[in-house]
């Protein structure tokens, strides 16, 4: 006759298998408690790739390749920025978006770059770019300057808004191309004061600036260190910047809100890594960023671009995309502006 097993030693052995599942969850949490900071720590043990949306030469590269050297410096690996243009930043940017969220390829990215990505996100909620990338941290966020060419019979913001509303055709205005944050400032600027603006784009601030020099187009919001020189030599008129309050590196030019009220346009650079890179990988780069912000080198290396360090943690820059993408996203929607990649 078969033997069974009493009620006891059933019990047993199920106490038995329950005791081997704990050990080896156990195990498991151990591993993966010591694997994460680990990861953390050997990071990086090679090459960190920097992919730049934009050609080599802007505001954007400039900064990748300040920020890729105090990288390099601090951990001894190199950091290589590949320029990646194309569809208004849209080209790198979902290149990055598609990359290992291992941290060894990182995105320095624009306010145009994040417009470029966002119309074309396919959700129906708010833009959330933590969905698309993982924040890092904003390197820096200058103001431009309204500049007019030299034909223009004006010498200030109000006297722009008088001549404007006085020609039927309005004024033209250049950019650096559709959706980039000189483009947006000009359409700001149009919703704000209601004037006639046509809008001209280029491909890159430096065309832009050629033609404004050469009396093609009437105006443009440019980044100061690129037409200062005109300013200063009297090819351009600089008549206002679009921070609320006047920039130290351009003292004796006013605020365009002072005579457009509320009136506020900066271009934010940061650096961005795909979607999912571990936080602690995020957390250790952004320390290392903030860390050479506090340093005459890195202040005097953004100083050559207009700007001041504005440290932020991984969280703060995330909030601040999605208000700034928020922001411009309205605008373009109530303009009826089709942007690059988008439905």
């Amino acid at each position: 006759m078969r033997h069974l097993p009493g009620r006891r030693e059933a019990v047993s052995s199920k106490i038995g298998i329950i005791d081997v599942f704990v050990r080896i969850a156990s195990l498991a949490l151990s591993v993966c408690a010591l694997a994460l900071p680990a990861c953390a720590a050997d990071y990086p043990d090679h090459a960190i790739k920097m992919i730049v949306p934009f050609a080599a030469g802007g505001g954007t590269d400039v900064l990748a390749r300040i920020i890729a050297q105090n990288l390099n410096s601090k951990w001894g690996q190199p950091v290589v920025v590949e320029n990646q243009p194309g569809a208004s930043g849209g080209i790198g940017t979902r290149a990055v978006m598609k990359a290992s969220p291992d941290g060894y390829t990182l995105l320095m990215a624009s306010t145009g770059a994040l417009m470029a990505v966002s119309s074309g996100a396919g959700s129906d909620g708010p833009f959330d770019v933590n969905k698309l990338l993982s924040p890092i941290a904003v390197a820096a966020a200058p103001p431009y300057l309204l500049v007019a060419s030299p034909t223009l019979p004006v010498t200030s913001t109000a006297d722009l808004i008088r001549y404007a509303k006085e020609k039927p055709e309005g004024l033209t205005f250049g950019s650096s191309g559709v959706g980039a944050a000189s483009h947006l400032s000009g359409l700001l600027f149009a919703s704000a004061t209601g004037i006639k603006m046509l809008h001209i784009p280029y491909k890159g601030t430096g065309p832009a600036v050629t033609d404004l020099l050469g009396g093609r187009i009437d105006m443009m919001f440019a980044p100061g260190p690129v037409v200062q020189q005109f300013v200063q030599s009297g090819q351009l008129k600089a008549l206002g910047v679009t921070d609320i309050q006047r920039s130290r590196f351009y003292p004796d030019v006013p605020t365009v809100s002072d005579s457009v009220p509320g009136y506020e346009s900066v271009g934010w650079f940061g650096l961005l890594a795909p979607p999912n890179t571990p936080p602690e990988i995020v957390k250790a780069i952004n320390e290392v960023i903030v860390a050479a912000m506090a340093t005459p080198e890195f202040r005097d290396h953004l100083a050559t671009l207009g700007a001041e360090p504005k440290p932020q943690t991984p969280e703060e820059f995330g909030r601040y995309i999605n208000a700034d993408v928020a922001k411009w996203s309205k605008l373009v929607k109530d303009s009826d502006v089709q942007l690059p990649g988008g439905k």
